[in-house]
Order: C-alpha cells, then structure tokens, then sequence
C-alpha cells in the first residue's frame, strides 16, 4: 500500500487519525468538508458524502497521481438518502430537482471524481452490505491485477442513514472515508486479504470497518479479522 488518507469531522489530517488509532472515541455523526479544492460550481452540487470521499480521495493522492489512478468508490448505502428526499417529494407532489436527481446514484462519486481529477481511467462502485469493505479491496486487487503498471485508489465511506431506514441496519452511525492507494510491489509493509469460512458470528462493530482496518494498519498487530455472519475478511501484513 503506498497511501492513506481519511475524513471524519474533527479527524482531517494523518496526525489526528494516528493519535484516534492510538485512543478511539466516538466519532461525530454529522458533518462535511470545505472541500476548497473543487471548482465552487462541483462544489455545490457535491453532497456531504461526496465531499468527504474526494476530500480523502485528493489527500491521499499527489497532484500528477490523480488523473493516472484507476479508481474504486466503496459505499454501503451511498447516496441512498438522497433518493429518499426526492421520493418523498415526489409522494408529496413536489417538483424535483434534476441536479439532485443526477446525484442521487451510487456511482455519483466516481463520476464526479473523474471530473475533478480529470481522471479517465478505469472506474468501479461498490455496494454489498456489511461486505462492502472487503469487497471493495476484491475489486480494486482485480484492477491491479489487470493492470499491475497503474495503481488502484480505494475509497470508502458513508454517512448516517436517513430516519425512514435508519432502523433497518445495525451500524455505527458517523459520518467518513477512508481513501488507500494500492499498487503492486510498492515500498514497505504489503497487506494479503483472504475469505474465510466458518459458524455464524454475531457483531456489533463500534467503528465502520474501514476504520477498524486503518486502526490495525497503523499497529503493529500482525492479523486482522472481521466477522460478517458466516464470513471473516481476513487481513495479513506481507514483508
């Protein structure tokens, strides 16, 4: 892995989230970037959420990187709470706004990712549930893969669901993202991730999984295991 970088409101810089990794506490749930690097027109169309998966995103990159990176947007419920607003003006009888509605779809992120960065290269978003993180990492490994000479910038994050399904998940509710750029045979200490099979196992993460990764990435713990029902996403430094 050659980068990280993360957002959540209060923790905006790699010293705050070393010394968070050192002593977690209770994240906030609500609030966004400046995001003063985007043209003010992009940046008044962007959502909180975009807000803070390209604030992580262009931190973790250098400037000449941004346009090379083939890209992967990991979000669990991405901007499913806007597609909830604009139902329910539709139910009401409301107009709609189209640039809202634009914005409203899952890969809304990527899209304007591409615009800022003026990056044309390969591009994925991912939703799977719990396993959003994990299969994330599955999907940005696939386009190294493919392409070993481009690195791979992963980005995941998400804000607190809206109230009318907010009930339906058990989840840590804040407001983040966490941005890792990949790239085959980069300098210092390699990850492995793995699948693994077993018994169910109930949990109740404290902290949203890619944040549980940058805690034990910034340790010196040599494994990590996350349980998702019958699953355990498993991560292992490499030498």
């Amino acid at each position: 892995m050659r980068s990280w970088a993360a957002w959540s409101p209060g923790i905006e810089d790699r010293d705050a989230w070393r010394a968070w990794c050192e002593e977690p506490k209770e994240l906030a749930r609500e609030g966004r970037p400046a995001a003063n690097f985007l043209p003010p027109l992009l940046r008044r169309r962007c959502s909180g959420l975009a807000r803070i998966m390209l604030s992580a995103a262009f931190d973790c990159c250098e400037p000449e990187v941004r346009a090379q990176v083939a890209t992967v947007f990991a979000s669990r419920h991405g901007n499913i709470n806007e597609s909830i607003e604009l139902l329910e003006r539709l139910a009401r009888g409301q107009a709609l706004s189209p640039t809202r509605f634009s914005h409203s779809v899952h890969n809304a992120q990527a899209g304007l990712y591409s615009i800022a960065a003026d990056n044309r290269q390969a591009s994925s978003s991912i939703a799977a549930q719990e396993d959003t993180f994990g299969s994330g990492w599955i999907e940005a490994l696939t386009l190294l893969a493919r392409d070993p000479r481009r690195p791979v910038l992963l980005v995941v994050g998400d804000v607190p669901l809206a109230a009318t399904f907010a009930a339906l998940v058990d989840e840590p509710e804040t407001s983040y993202a966490l941005a890792l750029l990949l790239e085959a045979d980069a300098p210092g200490v390699g990850v492995r991730i793995a699948l693994e099979h077993g018994a169910p196992q109930a949990r109740r993460p404290r902290w949203p999984d890619a944040l549980e990764f940058l805690r034990w990435f910034l340790s010196d713990a040599p494994r990590l295991s996350l349980a998702c029902g019958r699953r355990r996403w498993v991560w292992e430094r490499t030498a």
